[in-house]
């Protein structure tokens, strides 16, 4: 079968091939499925360039947005058929370190994951090994929801534990600082949540234009105009509820605090440079009493509302995808991907 090898960290773009493997072994206690959609995202970016090393085996294949439907099942296996569709929920907590116990299984001391410690996506057949399926992990879909949207599941999982995490609720107004795919997920769910206005800024006017189809009450070129007092005069000088950094970049997240009422939120969602660091003024913090927070991963339950949410078509996700790949034209993908000139890129099997 054709799967996509990670030789490991160094010399992008030339530590991957696209080769022909073994198809893996379904177990008694395992499923295999047949890779149906495999979504790309700036972990995977970040994965492939070496940026992020942690649980990256040499020689592996990566992905952990999946979607597909099983093809074997195991003979201990049940409650699983022969032809279901399904998605799967990566993250695999161990449910007994401090973390867990204290219910932030999102952030597990010894969590495992598909794509990770466990072959992912990038392959055309993918063994989900008995902790992910005792787990709960594996999650049926109607046959009326694309691939494409099973498999972004996933990263709409971490955008409600940001949601969560932010605190967006009826009558907020909210900035979200980056229409790729999380942003304009960001965008929806504040939404659902009842905000009253959701601001975003985006410099690149495709993503722009889509963000006003999506329900944005304004979208701004971050480029050309002025965010700040663009803000402030939407709020009546207040600044916003909510502020979700959608883009880590560093040195835009001092400017944006400001952005944020007295008492209000500021999240900083997306995944930041390792090793890099902000200058902040704490005055902000101090003297307008912010809530500073991240959001990392996803919990089980977060997954399983994602899924509801799509089920019930709540959210539009099929809107985010871009450009869609055959596994064989991984390299294409990638570089689509790496470029930025899309936004989300499915690999389709």
């Amino acid at each position: 079968m054709k799967a996509v090898i990670l030789h490991g960290p160094e010399n992008y773009p030339n530590n991957y091939e696209v080769m022909d493997i073994e198809k893996p072994v379904c177990g008694d206690r395992d499923l295999v499925i047949r890779m149906k959609a495999a979504a790309l995202c700036g972990t995977d970016k970040r994965i492939f360039t070496g940026g992020k090393t942690k649980g990256v085996r040499k020689d592996s294949v990566v992905g952990h947005e999946i979607c597909g439907v099983i093809t074997e099942v195991g003979k201990d296996v049940e409650g699983y058929a022969e032809g279901e569709k399904v998605a799967i929920a990566n993250v695999i907590p161990c449910g007994h370190c401090a973390a867990c116990l204290s219910g932030r299984e999102n952030a597990c001391l010894n969590r495992k994951a598909i794509g990770y410690e466990f072959n992912g996506g990038f392959e055309e057949y993918v063994r989900i090994p008995d902790i992910c399926i005792e787990s709960g992990n594996v999650v049926k879909l109607p046959e009326d929801v694309s691939y494409a949207a099973g498999a972004l599941i996933e990263p709409l999982a971490c955008c409600i534990r940001g949601l969560k995490n932010t605190g967006t609720t009826f009558n907020d107004t909210v900035l979200v600082i980056g229409a790729g795919p999380i942003g304009l997920m960001h965008l929806q769910l504040s939404k659902i949540a009842g905000a009253k206005k959701v601001f975003v800024s985006e410099p690149d006017a495709g993503k722009r234009e889509l963000a006003a189809k999506l329900g944005a009450a304004r979208v701004i070129d971050s480029m050309n105009e002025d965010l700040e007092q663009i803000i402030m005069e939407e709020t009546n000088g207040e600044g916003v509820d909510r502020v979700v950094m959608a883009i880590g970049v560093n040195a835009l997240v001092n400017s944006i605090l400001k952005l944020a009422k007295k008492g209000g939120t500021v999240c900083l969602f997306a995944g930041f440079p390792k090793g890099r660091v902000s200058e902040i003024d704490a005055s902000i913090i101090h003297y307008n009493e912010l809530n500073v927070t991240g959001s990392t991963a996803y919990r089980r339950i977060d997954y399983l509302q994602a899924a509801d949410m799509v089920r019930e078509k709540m959210i539009d996700l099929d809107a985010i995808v871009s450009h869609k790949f055959p596994i064989e034209e991984f390299r294409e993908a990638l570089d689509i991907h790496m470029a930025g000139t899309g936004l989300k890129v499915v690999i389709e099997n």
